[in-house]
């Protein structure tokens, strides 16, 4: 008996230092401990032994179950610290600090042109006015001396919301309401620049969009002339295209300002390109927005801002600014 359990727990010592998994520990462990292992059938026997026989035998049988489920125990421990080492490696991160750069996003070239107008009219001594998106007639159209009948009004190509009674609604087509809503709620002085979106039914193409980005600046003071309009607007080109180019007023028509015109820039081959509109505020703006004119005088400007991005870097297509095609947008 004694050599069966020797022979027996040297035969589990080996298999369980062998064994690879769960389940082939489970089997030796019931086939060395289990009820028809060899260890539960020799305790069986010791009934038939004498007494002394008996101690020695049990002795010895216990001597043996404690060290297969020693065996048993080191197997088990073994296995699970290999399944938690293989979940370590399999949920390991690396947080090894990056040393190469990192690619970062950037402004839109379109919100870089915007900020960087924004900047220079700021350190001209303007403010930044917004106003909403979406606008009745009177504050897009009417309070702007284009009432309903006004040939003008057709021109500008609206984009309406229908929202029923009391009023007719529309996406704004120009940033001037925003002056409006500035000189009714806004004692004079004012000296304002009004950047956003503006909608109209334009197709796009090379040079249109449906949706686009304008700027409009309004001063409203004692004595103010042609004269400063057009001191402000030089200032305003060399502040942004540099001290080498140059700004010249053309006679034009608008119902908003008069006398109006229209603004150019010169190019480096001696050429001149259009940029925007201006003029001096017209009386019945003025009125409309309880100003006195014979007190109050002022004159307003407007351009695209789109299309200034697109004279600045000289782009052949203005879609290329919505198109987001992350090859064109990385290069600004």
């Amino acid at each position: 008996m004694i050599e069966q359990l020797q022979n027996a727990v040297a035969e589990a010592e080996t298999r369980l230092t062998a064994v690879t998994d769960l389940d082939q520990l489970k089997a030796l462990d019931s086939e060395f401990l289990g009820k028809k292992s060899l260890v539960s059938s020799l305790k069986k026997q010791l009934g038939g032994l004498d007494p002394e026989e008996r101690k020695v035998a049990g002795r010895a049988i216990n001597d043996s179950r404690r060290r297969i489920e020693e065996a048993v125990a080191e197997a088990r421990s073994r296995l699970d610290a290999e399944a938690l080492a293989k979940r370590y490696e399999a949920e390991r991160l690396d947080l090894t600090e990056q040393l190469h750069r990192i690619e970062r996003g950037h402004y839109h070239l379109v919100t870089q042109a915007r900020d960087r107008l924004e900047d220079v009219f700021v350190g001209m001594g303007f403010h930044i006015a917004e106003g909403p998106e979406v606008e009745s007639a009177w504050y897009n159209f009417e309070a702007l001396n284009i009432p309903e009948w006004h040939p003008a009004r057709g021109s500008f190509d609206t984009i309406f919301v229908d929202l029923g009674e009391p009023e007719e609604v529309m996406l704004r087509s120009h940033t001037s309401p925003v002056q409006i809503r500035t000189m009714e709620n806004q004692e004079p002085p004012i000296y304002i620049v009004a950047p956003g979106r503006t909608f109209r039914t334009d197709t796009a193409d090379a040079t249109h969009l449906p949706a686009f980005n304008q700027i409009e600046g309004l001063v409203i003071d004692r004595g103010i002339t042609m004269g400063d309009l057009a001191g402000t607007i030089d200032s305003f080109v060399h502040a942004f295209f540099g001290g080498d180019v140059k700004s010249r007023l053309r006679p034009s028509y608008f119902p908003f300002t008069e006398p109006s015109a229209e603004f150019d820039i010169s190019r480096p081959d001696g050429s001149w390109l259009e940029l925007g509109g201006c003029g001096m505020v017209h009386p019945n703006v003025l009125r409309n927005c309880g100003i006195d004119p014979d007190e109050w005088q002022g004159f307003a400007f407007g351009f695209g801002i789109d299309r200034l991005a697109v004279m600045r870097y000289q782009l052949d297509d203005i879609r290329e600014l919505v198109n987001n095609d992350v090859r064109f947008l990385r290069q600004f």
